[in-house]
């Protein structure tokens, strides 16, 4: 099962895609995210989220229920898109955008505002190269200063961080089970 862990949608179900396509963020790594990112910025109040490979929507949801502006989330497969929808309709936050295309075509795309904080949980098969690629297009659309969040297996090496120009800099993981977070921040 998957919820909202805090804020003003606590405790609400969310749907999760049929199948084995997505690998939902779990509570406790949602938990811990949260947490450095309230660290980093104080609170989510008046961000601006981009959400990749959304999946159920958990994390973009998770940033509106604590108080963030946006979020944005980006999901190619219909099918999940949809429940992604439902998601975001059922908990009735303002702010939700679903946005369903490939992560490539949305950032091909200019941002209606630079993003606060980004994260982005790839297929954890997704190589190297296509996560590179991800995160020197994502660049473009980051405020001054925004955070950074990269889910992958615990197996896999640190994200290639874009050198810019603007760039963005790798600086701490955090490894849950078989799950690290990467952290990197935008100048």
């Amino acid at each position: 099962m998957t919820r909202i862990i805090a804020g003003a949608a606590k405790g609400r179900r969310l749907r999760t895609p049929p199948g084995d396509r997505t690998r939902p963020t779990s509570d406790r790594v949602r938990e811990a995210l949260f947490s450095a990112v309230e660290s980093w910025a104080g609170s989510l109040h008046d961000l601006h989220v981009l959400d990749l490979y959304a999946g159920s929507g958990a994390v973009g949801l998770e940033a509106l229920s604590r108080g963030a502006a946006t979020a944005t989330m980006v999901e190619q497969h219909p099918p999940t898109a949809a429940v992604v929808r439902a998601n975001a309709r059922d908990l009735g936050l303002p702010g939700a955008e679903v946005v369903p295309a490939s992560v490539r075509q949305a950032l091909a795309r200019p941002p209606a505002q630079p993003f606060d904080l980004v994260f982005s949980d790839p297929p954890y098969d997704l190589d190297e190269e296509a996560l590179a690629a991800d995160l020197d297009a994502l660049q473009h659309h980051l405020a001054p200063d925004a955070l950074v969040v990269v889910e992958r297996s615990r197996r896999s090496p640190e994200p290639r961080w874009p050198a810019g120009p603007p760039g963005i800099t790798g600086d701490r993981s955090k490894r849950y089970g078989e799950t690290t977070l990467w952290y990197g921040h935008a100048p």
